[in-house]
């Protein structure tokens, strides 16, 4: 099915706002993690605002399908996308990491209502995402469960005990779907822990597995609904993402996966006190391909 214009331009604008949350929420928090959360933007907001079955004002809906982030440190993109999708209020945004907030450092299952899991260790969503699965094959129930991992995840052995089983026991209610930005935080991927062939890792393990472009939403689409029509297979989204998309100057830069604006490198953004104001300004100027209304 073909997203109108209408509705991809909707995508666009939403995503933006998502990317300002999550420098805003990261200045107010003083620490977090900035790349991956940018990189994911799009992703989120196709899953929020086009592709989960969810209510907002009722989070426990049983019919709901299941989003587990078993990469809990991206949640900065996590908590807007749920702000604007109207979980909670956006201001609510600002007291990420503070202390008693509702926004942990990770996601904390019953601390916010809409958060289905407890992330942490690096590794053990999928395996929970696959418990999921199993539980609503047992209930013949039709809901879908979303597991979102990061590529340097799958250097954790953990990941591939759930990979096997999902494959084993044909989850075709699940899908999984890797952050592939190629950056983890102590460099590129390939140097640290080299993770191709990664496709046919998944498919040796009974996955069909799907590359898609992580900032086309109409790309992305066609990768969710090919996974719905999947039959006796487990699905794996392989998204291609940008980390730090949308501010060019720290674009693949892996310097940025675990800090915040206001304690990132200075070579570009040399004033530590106005990363995040440089950073909001190249946001809303598409990354200076317009003049900013602030200058």
């Amino acid at each position: 099915m073909h997203l109108h214009d209408d509705k991809i331009k909707f995508l666009e604008e939403t995503a933006e706002k998502i990317r300002e949350s999550i420098i805003v929420e990261l200045e107010a928090a003083g620490s977090g993690h900035t790349a991956g959360p940018l990189g994911m933007a799009d992703i989120f907001t196709l899953l929020y605002f086009h592709v989960l079955k969810h209510d907002p004002k009722n989070p426990n809906w049983e019919e709901r399908d299941r989003l587990v982030l078993s990469n809990g440190h991206i949640c900065p993109v996590l908590y807007a996308a749920m702000a604007h999708a109207g979980y909670f209020p956006v201001d609510e945004l600002k007291t990420l990491r503070k202390f008693g907030t509702r926004l942990q450092g990770h996601p904390h299952r019953g601390a916010l209502p809409g958060i289905e899991s407890t992330s942490g260790p690096l590794g053990s969503g999928l395996s929970q995402a696959v418990g999921m699965a199993i539980g609503f094959k047992m209930d013949n129930k039709s809901n879908q469960v979303y597991c979102l991992m990061s590529d340097a995840e799958q250097e954790a052995g953990n990941i591939w005990e759930g990979a096997m089983l999902a494959g084993k026991l044909k989850l075709d209610n699940l899908t999984g779907i890797i952050d592939r930005n190629n950056i983890q935080i102590d460099g590129m991927t390939e140097d640290i822990m080299p993770l191709e062939p990664l496709r046919a890792k998944y498919e040796a393990f009974n996955w069909h597995v799907i590359d898609a472009n992580g900032h086309d939403f109409q790309d992305l689409h066609n990768a969710v609904e090919t996974a719905r029509a999947i039959y006796e297979k487990p699905v794996l989204i392989i998204a291609h993402t940008i980390p730090g998309k949308g501010i060019p100057e720290i674009e693949f830069d892996y310097r940025w996966h675990g800090v915040s604006p206001g304690s990132g490198p200075i070579d570009v953004f040399k004033k530590k006190e106005n990363q995040a104001r440089d950073m909001l300004n190249r946001l809303r100027t598409l990354g200076g391909k317009i003049q900013s209304e602030h200058q």
